[in-house]
């Protein structure tokens, strides 16, 4: 495992919950893991409404553009965690996979994404000390 271990999240468009678990990971853990993110067909901008739900928690999301993910991406991380269970990835995993099951956020307003923020924020607490153990 590199130090400190990458962590890949993957949605669909890496716009919303992959976004999500990135940034809250950055957040949550500064410095104890590398937190990234990545779509299978990824959208041109973060989705705004994701981005002022991170900024309501002081997250800075200026820099966040969307990426697609590589079959080296998967080969490379330590933990990739997908944001909906059986995406079709472009490669194996070689290291841990962990399958979470969030919808997408796509057209929701700020109180629905705010609720998705806060359940995926959860799992992320939940992720960052079982990893740290």
């Amino acid at each position: 495992m590199s130090t400190p271990p990458t962590v890949l999240f993957v949605c669909q468009h890496n716009a919303g919950r992959s976004q999500l678990g990135a940034h809250l990971l950055a957040h949550v853990a500064p410095g104890s893991f590398r937190a990234t993110s990545g779509g299978l067909s990824p959208a041109e901008h973060i989705n705004p409404v994701i981005a002022q739900a991170l900024q309501e928690l002081g997250i800075d999301t200026s820099a966040a553009v969307p990426r697609g993910i590589s079959a080296a991406d998967l080969e490379t991380a330590d933990i990739v965690v997908t944001m909906k269970p059986r995406l079709a990835l472009p490669g194996p995993v070689t290291g841990r996979l962990i399958e979470w099951e969030f919808p997408d956020p796509d057209s929701w307003a700020i109180e629905g994404v705010r609720d998705l923020r806060d359940r995926v924020l959860g799992q992320i607490r939940a992720l960052s000390e079982d990893l740290r153990n």
